[in-house]
């Protein structure tokens, strides 16, 4: 692979994994709060519909994207309200808001089937796309790739550094420590849940409106599920979630050069092999495999490298929180 396509290759790979940086985030900021979202494959499908159709309708990004961030909280906050007020499961409910919004977004949708409509304009950096290299990587795309980027720092930093964030941390891991200093848990919750949706309309939004322009039919179909995988796989860490999205974003990125360097291969086999890599490295560092191999580890580093790698779940993540 000669430089300029590596450069293209990874500036590919930073525009292509946006909407997974953004539910990956969204995602993690719902679950530190204790609240497992399974709903996002069909939240993503439904807020993809819903911002190209407000976009088209209206001729405007800014309201599209506003939609489709309203529907994910919506659809997150329905999650919340089932498990703290009608006592259900959130693994259940998330399930049955998964297939309900999937199939909302085929029959809502179709009158819009591949009509062309309104994207996101491409926006280089004056000064910063100019720097060799990095500057093509970095700052030659659009504002909603610089915002995904931002999110990350700024949703590292307010989870581990700011007093929200440890209050945040403290209701997915302990909700009646947190009560007893004064926390308002289920409020957390709903606050968390919300913004966390919202990011996951914003992802939606991004694919049709950025990434994979227009709509169709299963627009966004099994994204969500890698979403779900990759805050897993990054430890419920925005930067490491991050990397995980942009690991799958590569591979699918080099799946697509190898379909056309090795004809012989079948390309379904290019096509499903970024799925299957990340199951294996989700396989990998869920798993104690890991673990066997960190015994090549000198002791006195041993527990620094996992930590750094491995991810702990909130405590109390899928808890029903009630008042003693």
């Amino acid at each position: 692979m000669n430089d300029s396509l590596l450069v293209l290759t990874l500036a590919s790979v930073l525009s292509g994994s946006t909407p997974l940086i953004f539910a990956g985030i969204g995602e993690a900021l719902t679950e530190k709060a204790g609240v497992i979202n399974l709903s996002l494959d069909g939240s993503i499908l439904f807020s993809a519909m819903t911002g190209f159709v407000v976009a088209y309708l209206t001729q405007s990004l800014v309201l599209g994207f506003g939609a489709a961030m309203i529907v994910g909280a919506l659809i997150a906050l329905l999650v919340v309200y089932a498990s703290s007020v009608l006592k259900q499961d959130q693994v259940a409910i998330g399930l049955v808001l998964t297939w309900l919004f999937a199939e909302l977004a085929d029959f809502v949708g179709d009158p819009f089937v591949r009509k062309p409509g309104p994207s996101v304009p491409h926006w280089a950096i004056p000064g910063l796309s100019d720097i060799p290299v990095l500057g093509s990587i970095l700052f030659d795309h659009n504002v909603i790739v610089y915002l995904s980027l931002a999110s990350i720092l700024i949703a590292w930093l307010w989870i581990f550094k700011t007093q929200p964030g440890l209050r945040l941390q403290a209701v997915g891991e302990r909700p009646q420590a947190a009560f007893v200093r004064g926390t308002n848990v289920n409020a957390t919750r709903y606050l968390y849940a919300g913004i966390g949706g919202s990011l996951v309309g914003l992802a939606g939004a991004t694919y049709s409106l950025s990434v994979k322009l227009g709509w169709s039919h299963r627009h966004t179909a099994g994204f969500g599920w890698i979403a779900l995988a990759i805050v897993i796989f990054g430890g419920w860490n925005p930067i490491r979630v991050a990397f995980g999205a942009y690991l799958f974003g590569f591979l699918k990125s080099l799946g697509s050069i190898l379909q056309t360097r090795v004809p012989g291969v079948p390309t379904q086999v290019f096509q499903v092999a970024p799925f299957a890599l990340m199951i294996f490295a989700l396989l990998m560092v869920s798993g104690n495999v890991l673990d066997h191999i960190l015994v090549i580890v000198p002791a006195r580093f041993r527990n620094r490298v996992r930590n750094t790698l491995y991810g702990s779940p909130p405590g109390a993540m899928g808890t029903r929180f009630e008042r003693d």
